[in-house]
């Protein structure tokens, strides 16, 4: 969707429910994205990374930003369109972050507003009450950087499309074509990350996704490779600061 600057409108939605999967192949736009996932699970990919969007958090998108959107039906979402250098408070780099109860309420009551118009007393004092709540919105964990070498993102690929194969980094490794110590030093040079910490959070990720899905517990953990539900909870925990159990 494009949207032109077009004077005094500064913010413009785009509410839409999806009942079956759903992919949105590459585009940017030319305002800022704010997507907040009322219900479901999306999941936004750049070049760089992939952003896990569970309910109740949103993903930031700046513009120009080439991204894909994959929708995990049924899934709800609620973008807001910002005119450009409005959300100064943001950064221009995507981030997953936490919705509060009043920016989720602003965020659904704008939606049924279709558009602010800083021209309208009652909307502008809305786009100042929303800038000043995303001001304070904090980033979380949900971010898996994507690297760039081709048999480091083939394992990558291999990973993510079967988070819960338990075959080991240098199994996985020589199906990419590479050593176990190349997919090590491409890993680490091209996301930052030990490959073994980066296998771990995609299997994590795909559990988040799974518990927002409705998936026990149980089932989360074997699906992304857990043989003991006791180690899956141990790990999300320190990841997330809380059980799993609770997060859901």
């Amino acid at each position: 969707m494009r949207h032109r600057p077009d004077g005094s409108v500064l913010v413009r939605t785009y509410p839409v429910t999806f009942l079956h999967p759903h992919t949105v192949a590459p585009h940017a736009h030319e305002w800022d994205q704010l997507t907040y996932a009322a219900a479901g699970v999306l999941r936004v990919e750049t070049a760089e990374a992939t952003w896990t969007v569970p309910p109740h958090c949103a993903v930031w998108v700046p513009a120009g930003v080439s991204h894909t959107e994959q929708m995990h039906a049924p899934v709800s979402v609620r973008t807001l369109y910002f005119a450009p250098r409005l959300a100064k408070a943001l950064p221009r780099e995507c981030r997953t972050v936490n919705i509060s109860a009043l920016l989720r309420e602003l965020i659904l009551h704008v939606s049924r507003r279709g558009a602010l118009d800083r021209r309208k007393r009652s909307d502008a004092d809305i786009i100042g009450v929303l800038l000043d709540q995303l001001s304070g919105v904090t980033a979380v964990p949900l971010q898996l950087p994507l690297p760039r070498d081709a048999r480091a993102l083939r394992f990558a690929d291999a990973v993510q499309a079967k988070p819960g194969d338990r075959s080991s980094i240098a199994a996985l490794a020589r199906r990419a074509g590479a050593s176990r110590r190349t997919i090590e030093r491409l890993f680490r040079s091209e996301t930052g990350m030990r490959v073994g910490d980066w296998r771990r959070r995609a299997r994590l990720l795909f559990a988040v996704r799974r518990l927002a899905e409705g998936e026990s517990v149980g089932n989360a953990a074997s699906e992304s490779g857990y043989a003991s539900v006791s180690a899956f909870v141990a790990v999300f925990r320190k990841t997330f600061g809380t059980t799993p159990g609770r997060y859901a």
